[in-house]
């Protein structure tokens, strides 16, 4: 009798709405789908922003139960944006988003994210947070007009996205760039390494082809090839 073994590579589902996550994950070549799950995402009292980051990202891969049997690898993140230990989540308003952007300008900041991996067939799960040091720019009173007028604060942590061309908040980062963005690239990798999910695109390659930078961690991160 000849016993066959197979290899059981796992599916892998992103927890999460965001298109920016979802982007920056076809940036590894690797396929997934997106489910969600509802969540209380509200602060509870005396808890620190890496204390919330990281219960809300386990929280979301937990949450999510695929209806097949078969192997799903579940990545959920969650990311807060903190000034002096404060959350700055989204805006309601034009108004506070203007306020937002106030507080931040010239000013150095945080951002938290924290990822959670979930093996549906073991419930293995490895977690890992990003932090990312953001200085803004002093940007001029009628640039925060602009910027808020053209409504794409009001859907960002912060209300800016480091990423916008035209009003370019950032002045300096210390850190994962696509961390600010929403998905910690890097970090993510060596996770999903562990989960056995492969890869098609080097890490840092697709990170700086992408939004044309330079990444102060690339002499730092061990590129990752398919076996």
């Amino acid at each position: 009798m000849v016993i066959t073994y197979v290899k059981i590579v796992p599916m892998l589902i992103l927890a999460s709405s965001s298109p920016r996550r979802q982007y920056l994950l076809t940036l590894l070549g690797v396929e997934f789908q997106v489910l969600t799950a509802e969540i209380d995402e509200r602060v509870r009292p005396g808890e620190t922003p890496k204390e919330y980051v990281s219960r809300l990202a386990l929280s979301k891969s937990q949450a999510i139960n695929p209806s097949s049997a078969a192997g799903w690898v579940i990545l959920a993140a969650d990311t807060a944006v903190v000034d002096q230990n404060q959350i700055l989540g989204k805006p309601v308003d034009s108004l506070q988003a203007a306020n937002m952007l106030r507080k931040l300008r010239a000013r150095t900041h945080y951002v938290f994210t924290s990822l959670s991996v979930r093996d549906t067939l073991t419930e293995e799960v490895i977690t890992d947070l990003c932090v990312t040091e953001v200085r803004m720019r002093s940007y001029h009173e009628s640039e925060i007009r602009d910027y808020v007028a053209s409504g794409d604060p009001l859907d960002k942590a912060g209300a800016y996205a480091i990423q916008d061309s035209g009003f370019n908040p950032v002045q300096k980062i210390s850190g994962c760039y696509t961390n600010v963005v929403g998905l910690p690239l890097c970090h993510l990798t060596e996770l999903l390494k562990q989960m056995r999910i492969n890869f098609e695109e080097h890490t840092t390659r697709g990170c700086r082809t992408s939004h044309g930078y330079s990444c102060q961690l690339a002499d730092k991160i061990q590129e990752f090839s398919s076996p």
